[in-house]
């Protein structure tokens, strides 16, 4: 037995020395008595000039206090865990060191392992300062949101009241009649979802936005009508049943703006000489309920630009008034709200878009 023992005192010496964790012994006093090559090579000094000098003089300054309170509570024999301090190298650069350490019970030293997280740190002060620019930049966005808003408000107002004010009776050609009766209802529309987008930005501003029974056919219809001289001169034919999934627990304004860039998406890349045919139904999978909805436009190649159909600037166009923010602002919509969204294409063949709400029925 005593030769073991002594065997295993034999085989400290190099665990400790090639060791990559940072171990060291002090004593009471506040020096070191022993540190591991590992140690003495993050901080830049000999062996001999660690011994030197008290522990607190390789301490950061700011921590020193805290070090001091931990390194009391190890004396009276309360074991350190998770502690984290700041060392100061030799060519002055600060190394993160998390500390596990206890006193040993019959002499006064206190044995510790140190792991340099210097890189977590730097990483979690990259992440403290990306949220902070996030802030900034949603708290102007919200400014400009007011902006717009405000100052869209005025000519729609005044392109309402303009309308009204023609006197149809005093217009004989039917042709100018129907177009403005379609100006009217685009402009009566154009106010309405102003002032409904106006609402949801207070809203957001103050508490989350509640959610609400949202029917299929109810926001399908609005949309459908906010946009029927753009269909009508596109001959679109709807195909659309929402017998299996008649409702969802939705965000109303969220689910026109879903409906309303869809639809314009397919008129707008719509194959020329050939009839849109536009197919929208739900479904209820696995107690979620999903909206399946289908095109038989120009559709596009997944190789290429799938990955980055639902991305700002996508690569689906040459158009310069192409920015890719309809079908943005669909995912968007769809998994702010924990719902997700997947499109299969083939070019000229069109395509479907499956979407997958995430309450449960």
């Amino acid at each position: 037995m005593k030769q073991l023992i002594e065997t295993l005192d034999f085989e400290l010496e190099p665990f400790f020395n090639l060791s990559i964790d940072n171990l060291c012994i002090a004593d009471f006093e506040g020096y070191f008595k022993k540190v591991n090559p590992a140690f003495a090579k993050l901080l830049g000094y000999t062996e001999e000039e660690l011994y030197s000098k008290p522990v607190f003089d390789f301490i950061y300054e700011e921590d020193i206090d805290a070090t001091i309170k931990h390194g009391e509570n190890l004396v009276h024999g309360i074991p350190l865990l998770n502690f984290e301090n700041r060392y100061v190298c030799k060519n002055g650069k600060l190394v993160w060191m998390h500390w596990t350490a206890t006193r040993s019970e019959d002499e006064k030293f206190v044995y510790a392992i140190g792991k340099d997280v210097t890189f977590k740190k730097d990483l979690e002060n990259e992440r403290i300062s990306h949220v902070t620019d996030l802030s900034r930049i949603n708290d102007r966005l919200m400014q400009l949101n007011h902006i717009t808003s405000h100052d869209l408000k005025s000519p729609v107002n005044n392109l309402v009241f303009l309308v009204d004010m023609l006197d149809t009776s005093k217009i004989k050609d039917e042709t100018v009649l129907t177009v403005l009766e379609h100006i009217k209802r685009s402009a009566n529309g154009l106010k309405t979802s102003l002032n409904a987008y106006i609402d949801a930005v207070a809203e957001d501003e103050v508490l989350e936005q509640e959610l609400e029974l949202v029917c299929f056919d109810e926001v399908f219809q609005h949309v459908k009508e906010s946009i029927d001289t753009l269909a009508s001169h596109a001959k679109v034919q709807f195909e659309v049943d929402f017998t299996e999934a008649q409702w969802v627990l939705f965000e109303r304004s969220y689910m026109k703006s879903i409906f309303l860039n869809l639809i314009s998406n397919s008129i707008k890349y719509a194959k020329p000489g050939v009839v849109p045919v536009i197919s929208i139904t739900t479904q209820i999978k696995d107690g979620h309920k999903k909206l399946i909805y289908k095109d038989n436009g120009l559709g596009f190649d997944m190789k290429k630009v799938g990955a980055q159909i639902f991305d700002l600037n996508n690569n689906r166009s040459d158009s310069r008034d192409n920015k890719g923010l309809g079908l943005y602002l669909v995912k968007k919509n769809v998994t702010s709200l924990g719902g997700s969204i997947s499109v299969d294409s083939i070019e000229n063949q069109g395509s479907t878009f499956t979407i997958m709400f995430g309450d449960l029925i």
